[in-house]
Parts: C-alpha cells; sequence; structure tokens
C-alpha cells in the first residue's frame, strides 16, 4: 500500500488523526441529557463544524432537528458536472456502562497493545475522521473529483429519529449519486468489508401492574399476585427452548446466503464463556444477519442489596427487538406488543410504550458504486478481495435515506469490526484499519468519480 501516494499522505496525517480523535472522544457526548449534559454534545457538534470550516467547506450548519439534538452539514464543491457523494458519521455515543470496569477512563484517549480505545473511538467519531482523512489525501493531490457533502448526526444511538424527521422536512439537503455510511465495520482486522444489509429494531418499554402497593411476601406471598413474576414469565415467552425469538407471528427461518460467520470464530469474538451454548438455529449468519432476535436490555425492579421480603406491585422492562430485511419494522412492533400482551398472566395489567423504531435495509450491490468500492479496497487491502456481509444492528437513517433518494447507492463501510466492542466497556479503533478505510475512501471517490 505504501507506495500508492494516497496511502503515503494518510500514513503522514495519522498523528494529526490521533490527536483530533483524542479531542473528539472527550466530548462526553450522549444524546441522552438526563445522563449527561447536553453542553457535551453541541461542544462536540462545534468541533466538527469548525473542522469542516478549516477544510473548506460551505453552507457548514448546525441543524437543530425534531428531537432536540444537532446534527452537522457542509458542502464542499467539486469540479462541474461532477457527481455528488454523501458522507455520513455520527458524533453522539453510547454511554460509558460501568466507568469503574473500563481500563483506562473511557473519555480519553489511550493507545494499548496496538489500539486506541475511549467510548466512540469506532463508533463512530472515529468515522468523523476517517472522512476527513481521506478528504485531506485527496486535496494533496490533485483535489476532491466530487461534490462532497457531509451530514454527522447528533442522536444516532438513541434512536429517536431527528435526523432522519429532518431529512424528510428537507428532502433537497442531502441529495447525492451515492451515500457513503460511515458507521459499519469490516468483517474482521484486515478484510475489507461492505455491510450489503442491517437489521432494522424497535424499541418498547412493558410494564405490569398487580397489585396498589407492595405486600409482605410471608403475609400475601403465594396467593398475591407478583408483578415481577408476571412480567418474568413474559419476557420468558419471547424465546424458545433453545433461544430462539419467539414473537407470535414473527417468521424466524431465514436464510442468509453471503459471506459465513465461523461459529469457533463467533465464539471467541463475542467472548462466551467455556461450556455456554449459543442460543437459536442455523448458521451463525442466520441468526445475527438474517432473522429476528429479542433482548431484555434492562428491568425496574428491586436491586438484590437492600431488597425487602415483598411481593411486588409492578415492575417493567426495555425490550429491543432486531428486525432482518424483508420485515417491515412497524408491523413487527404491532406484533410484539400483541405478544406481550397475550403472555401476561394472570390477568394482571400490562402496558406497553415503543420508544424508537427503525426499518432494515438491504443494498444493491451490483451498482458502480460498488465496483468502485471493491476496485479502492483491493489497493488498500493488497492481497484481498472486498467481501459482502450483513450486520445485526440497525442504523435507521439508511432506509430514510434509500426511500428518499431511490436513485442513489448507498455503501456502508466502517470501523466497528469485532474486536472493536463497540457498545461495550474498553470500546477501541484500530489505527491501522482507520488508515486503510481512510486510503480506501479517498481512493473510491477518485475511482467513483471517473466512472
Amino acid at each position: 500500500m505504501s507506495s500508492n501516494p494516497v496511502a503515503e499522505t494518510v500514513a503522514s496525517l495519522m498523528p494529526r488523526a490521533r490527536a483530533e480523535l483524542t479531542e473528539l472522544v472527550a466530548f462526553k457526548s450522549v444524546a441522552d441529557f438526563d445522563q449527561f449534559p447536553r453542553s457535551e454534545s453541541e461542544a462536540a457538534a462545534n468541533w466538527i463544524t469548525a473542522a469542516l470550516r478549516a477544510e473548506g467547506f460551505e453552507d457548514v450548519a448546525l441543524l437543530d432537528t425534531p428531537d432536540g439534538t444537532q446534527s452537522v452539514y457542509g458542502y464542499l464543491p467539486g469540479p462541474e458536472g461532477a457527481k455528488t457523494v454523501l458522507l455520513y458519521a455520527h458524533y453522539d455515543v453510547q454511554p460509558p456502562l460501568d466507568e469503574a470496569a473500563w481500563t483506562t477512563p473511557p473519555f480519553e484517549l489511550t493507545e494499548r497493545d496496538g489500539r486506541w480505545y475511549g467510548r466512540g473511538s469506532a463508533d463512530c467519531k472515529g468515522g468523523v475522521i476517517m472522512h476527513l482523512l481521506a478528504l485531506r489525501a485527496l486535496k494533496a493531490h490533485g483535489g476532491v473529483p466530487v461534490h462532497v457533502k457531509v451530514i454527522v448526526e447528533g442522536s444516532e444511538e438513541m434512536g429517536t429519529g431527528g435526523l432522519e424527521r429532518y431529512a424528510e422536512e428537507h428532502p433537497e439537503l442531502l441529495t447525492a449519486d451515492t451515500i457513503v455510511i460511515g458507521d459499519a465495520g469490516n468483517f474482521r482486522v484486515g478484510l475489507p468489508t461492505v455491510t450489503a444489509t442491517l437489521r432494522g429494531m424497535t424499541m418498547m418499554r412493558v410494564r405490569i401492574d398487580t397489585l396498589e402497593g407492595n405486600l409482605h411476601s410471608g403475609q400475601f406471598g403465594g396467593a398475591a399476585p407478583d408483578a415481577l413474576g408476571a412480567l418474568i414469565r413474559v419476557l420468558d415467552s419471547l424465546r424458545a427452548e433453545d433461544g430462539s425469538t419467539t414473537v407470535d407471528g414473527l417468521t424466524d427461518d431465514s436464510r442468509w446466503e453471503g459471506l459465513q460467520y465461523d461459529e469457533g470464530q463467533f465464539r471467541q469474538d463475542a467472548k462466551v464463556l467455556d461450556g455456554v451454548g449459543l442460543i437459536g438455529s442455523g448458521t451463525v449468519a442466520d441468526r445475527i444477519w438474517a432473522r429476528p432476535a429479542v433482548t431484555v436490555l434492562g428491568i425496574d425492579c428491586p436491586p438484590v442489596v437492600g431488597a425487602t421480603p415483598s411481593v411486588q406491585a409492578s415492575a417493567r422492562a426495555l425490550i429491543s427487538l432486531r428486525v432482518p430485511p424483508g420485515v417491515d419494522a412497524a408491523e413487527a412492533t404491532k406484533l410484539l406488543q400483541a405478544h406481550l400482551e397475550a403472555h401476561t398472566p394472570w390477568g394482571a395489567r400490562v402496558s406497553t410504550e415503543q420508544i424508537g423504531q427503525g426499518q432494515a435495509f438491504s443494498a444493491d450491490t451490483t451498482s458502480p458504486a460498488y465496483a468502485a468500492m471493491a476496485e479502492a479496497m483491493a489497493v488498500a487491502y493488497p492481497g484481498q478481495d472486498m467481501q459482502y456481509a450483513g450486520q445485526g444492528g440497525s442504523i435507521p437513517l439508511c432506509n430514510t435515506l434509500a426511500a428518499l433518494y431511490p436513485q442513489a447507492e448507498i455503501l456502508l463501510i466502517g470501523l466497528s469490526e469485532p474486536e472493536a466492542q463497540i457498545h461495550a466497556v474498553d470500546e477501541s479503533v484500530s489505527p491501522e484499519e482507520l488508515e486503510r478505510l481512510s486510503v480506501a475512501e479517498a481512493l473510491f471517490l477518485r475511482t467513483y468519480a471517473a466512472s
């Protein structure tokens, strides 16, 4: 790769990239303002605004989106008559979870064993830096050969849909011939991958009430209906004996035809404990890319420390349902809601509240942009052919953009390979991946411009 002038330039820019990612990771830009100050997200947005202006972007703007967060937009004009490419990333991050469990502080970028650790380093502040590196490398070698629009979202992790609504209200803003979503990842380090499908998702709170107030478990237990017990029964109904997701009316037998995921490798990537089995049936790829998956994200009930011998009057849980391509997320939401109500025992009162939803996505991998990306990745990753994978996660904006701009080609690349441990403690990014993918993106823009 080093003999390529673009690659040499990107390599020379890596110390600057690390310094910038250090600054960006330091913002505690969690878009849940009950947990983290809004000022942290605003400061991250301002940092990106300044970075785009410094690169010569025009029309740089902070967009106030309907969910109360800000997205950053900028436009860099290219040669007359050139194609337009939209580059996407997001600056908001997942909460750090237990900060004490991190080996090094979550909001301080720290190098260890050849990786850079910090919340958002891979998902997706590293994606912001990737776009900047690619554009800088092209500017050093004859200029950027396409019109570039950049959009950096401020609430992707919350699933509150601010940018989707904004795009629907201002459809002309993000029009492009091709859209590069920098929020996916290689199948593993060193294996260049485009993500061809995404699962959609729906999030739902379920609350069960059985009593006017808690009761003494000795005096009333055995006859008084226990809300926590009822909730446990309901949650258990969402899985079959083998752990497969069982939502009434939702099919669970789709197959994945592309790149396969070795079961032993998956156990290693997922850090499954020795002796613990995987759940579900079919291939690993079927289970994580082509089928629905329910996860109980949290339960409100008394913690073990400080609990009293009481029958619980109410309990609630937060449930995530990942929805495979081909299934309408709104329909899946209705099925989940109906399932929860139908499986609530003892006539307990049940209420559900949907708090987020996004559609699944499938790309057209036969398009010219995919050919250009394959060519670029072959240079950035010598000896490797571009692979097509699915992703179990959701990027709701993909479907919004696909619906608004049906002619646009959408590619998903990024830094979230398995070792990155995104959304978990000790998230990290591989600087080699950042370097190679920045080269790939730069060469893609050049190849695509000429196609």
